[in-house]
């Protein structure tokens, strides 16, 4: 650290370290990047790592998980947000009459898998987790009964009452098919509102667009919910409205129906025959409005909060896991830890190979993305980072760190190569304090 310090270059690594936002494990480059004359051939500008503090530039990881790097997994949440709400209300390139289209905030919900310690609140006051008088005993000789009322932070929330009776083999099939479950919910959706229109289903497009974006949250059973925004707009997207016939009561029929309606069947494997699945019982839909409780911002936000998540609220790990690891050796709770074992033992047998249990073992199973949206939805994560790229190149214009060229006329070649990333202890120390993040060590790294 003495020595960065006292480096001639040490205000060029700081500023470095600045652009990458307070990133925990920058990306470390080497290369160059040239612009050359069309007409001429004649070279404009070089930018060369050469002269960079240590030969390399660094940048940031773009990780969406705020368990490996907290400054980028806001600026993934920031991008999430805003994504979500010009949906809402428009921006970005949507316009604001899609206020007035028929929008649900709709919460798909797991089945029970076997009991587990909860924490429930009536009138303001914790309530026993599960208080029966006449409890009866499992075949493994625990009462199941608990009268504690668990505070926010107890680690037994989201635990079985008794491992040995939980279906562990249920919750991790449920993760892996939720993905197949959502495709064929989203296409019941556009069945029933087709057959309510009175349209053959593959005319349904040329008069109605159901638009979404969804994301996954864990529970701490280790199970997924879903929580998505669903739209209804005109065949053109949202610059178009619905057809009259296509109102708010029409869509939460069809997503009631849906959420009956859809199973997915797990393969026959080893001892056990096939194995339908389908949404909990527990369905939440309700409409957003730009006053009230369920508020455009209000959704926005608890959606972006979820997109920078992943299973850690249940104690597994979040990075993939080795089939040779020792699980042992991470110091998992036990529930975890026999989620990913039958992660791994699922993912053994050949009937179960297309889903890839064992690749996704740290996520429980689940093997989906997180943060979707349908094609005209709003905006994109993409569309997004390339104005913030745009706005990044007119700041180095402006202070002339780059000239200013016609694009047209201008041959762009760049060479990079990948030398490494992260801080050294001494380097995360100072980043830390140039930033004002926290120094803390990830999950992963420990």
């Amino acid at each position: 650290m003495i020595a960065r310090l006292n480096h001639p270059d040490y205000d060029r690594w700081a500023s470095q370290i600045r652009a990458t936002g307070g990133c925990r494990q920058p990306i470390h480059l080497r290369g160059k990047i040239e612009h050359y004359d069309r007409a001429t051939g004649a070279l404009l500008h070089r930018y060369t790592t050469k002269h960079e503090p240590d030969g390399i530039l660094r940048v940031p990881c773009k990780t969406r998980r705020a368990t490996r790097c907290p400054a980028c997994a806001e600026t993934y949440r920031a991008d999430t947000y805003h994504l979500i709400r010009a949906g809402l209300i428009g921006g970005k390139g949507v316009p604001d009459t899609v206020t007035a289209h028929p929008t649900l905030f709709v919460t798909l919900t797991a089945p029970s898998f076997g009991a587990v310690h909860t924490r429930r609140e009536h009138g303001g006051s914790v309530q026993p987790c599960h208080a029966r008088r006449n409890a009866g005993t499992c075949p493994h000789g625990q009462v199941m009964s608990c009268t504690t009322r668990h505070s926010a932070d107890d680690p037994r929330l989201g635990e079985p009452l008794c491992p040995d009776c939980y279906d562990y083999t249920g919750s991790v099939l449920f993760n892996a098919l939720a993905p197949l479950l959502w495709k064929r919910f989203a296409d019941s959706v556009r069945r029933h509102l087709a057959k309510a229109g009175g349209l053959a289903l593959k005319n349904l497009r040329h008069h109605l667009t159901l638009s979404f974006a969804k994301v996954a949250e864990y529970q701490r059973r280790g199970v997924v919910h879903l929580h998505a925004v669903i739209r209804l707009d005109g065949p053109g997207g949202p610059a178009m409205p619905p057809p009259a016939w296509a109102t708010a009561d029409t869509l939460t029929q069809a997503v009631q129906h849906a959420a009956r309606a859809v199973t997915a069947t797990a393969p026959a494997h080893k001892d056990q025959s096939e194995r339908a699945f389908r949404w909990g019982s527990q369905l939440d839909i309700r409409p957003i409005t730009l006053t009230g409780d369920l508020t455009e911002q209000a959704v926005a936000g608890y959606i972006a909060k979820y997109a920078t998540k992943a299973a850690e609220c249940v104690g597994t790990l979040d990075r993939r896991i080795n089939p040779l690891d020792n699980l042992d050796a991470f110091n998992l709770r036990d529930h975890p830890k026999r989620l990913i074992a039958e992660c791994m033992r699922l993912g053994a047998l050949p009937e179960l190979t297309e889903l890839r249990l064992t690749n996704w073992a740290h996520m429980l199973g689940f093997r989906g993305h997180f943060s979707t949206r349908s094609r005209r939805y709003s905006t994109t994560l993409g569309a997004l980072r390339a104005a913030r790229q745009h706005h990044t190149r007119d700041t180095d214009i402006t202070t002339g760190r780059l000239p200013l060229f016609d694009e047209d006329t201008i041959l762009v070649i760049s060479e990079w190569q990948y030398a490494g990333k992260g801080h050294s202890a001494g380097d995360q120390l100072l980043a830390a304090a140039i930033t004002g993040t926290r120094l803390e060590r990830s999950p992963h790294e420990l």
